[in-house]
């Protein structure tokens, strides 16, 4: 049973189908129902996907044995800074250390486009991940960006890339 995580295009067949439920999971959790797959397909439209490549950004997919299991992205919001975004894990694979080496990867990817700094904006109500980036040395910060789901933000240095 092993885990294989890399860079890969935000628009493959596995990449989509983890945002999909990315999606699902945060709005489903958010209205209290089940969100439609015209609500998800809404949600994906225009959310600004194409800037999580390089320079701009990375997406990443992580498999376990092979099947997609989990995805995250990075945005570089200044020279320094990068933004971490759409990290998901798809609930049979939880436990089995994949958000741990999705979040390293995804660090690593920060420090290779010149960040030394990660940023995050998340809801109150996502407790496990926010659990997540606590245990991985996340703490909580000032508000760096406004929006409806922006409730509570952390971040964490990096260190230098030079």
């Amino acid at each position: 049973m092993t885990w294989h995580l890399a860079p890969e295009a935000f628009d493959t067949a596995d990449a989509t189908s983890l945002r999909r439920d990315y999606y699902d999971e945060v709005a489903s959790r958010y209205w209290k129902r089940p969100a439609t797959f015209e609500e998800i397909d809404q949600g994906l439209t225009n959310d600004g996907v194409e800037l999580l490549t390089p320079p701009t950004g990375q997406f990443v997919v992580s498999r376990f044995d092979g099947e997609a299991a989990a995805c995250g992205g990075l945005l570089m919001l200044d020279s320094e800074r990068a933004e971490l975004t759409r990290v998901y894990l798809r609930p049979a694979f939880r436990g089995k250390k994949g958000a741990s080496l999705l979040l390293e990867l995804l660090e690593s990817e920060a420090r290779l486009l010149g960040a030394s700094r990660m940023v995050l904006n998340t809801r109150l109500d996502l407790v496990e991940a926010r659990s997540l980036y606590v245990r991985h040395g996340y703490r909580e910060i000032p508000a760096y960006c406004t929006g409806l789901y922006v409730e509570i933000c952390y971040g964490k240095d990096l260190g230098r890339t030079d």
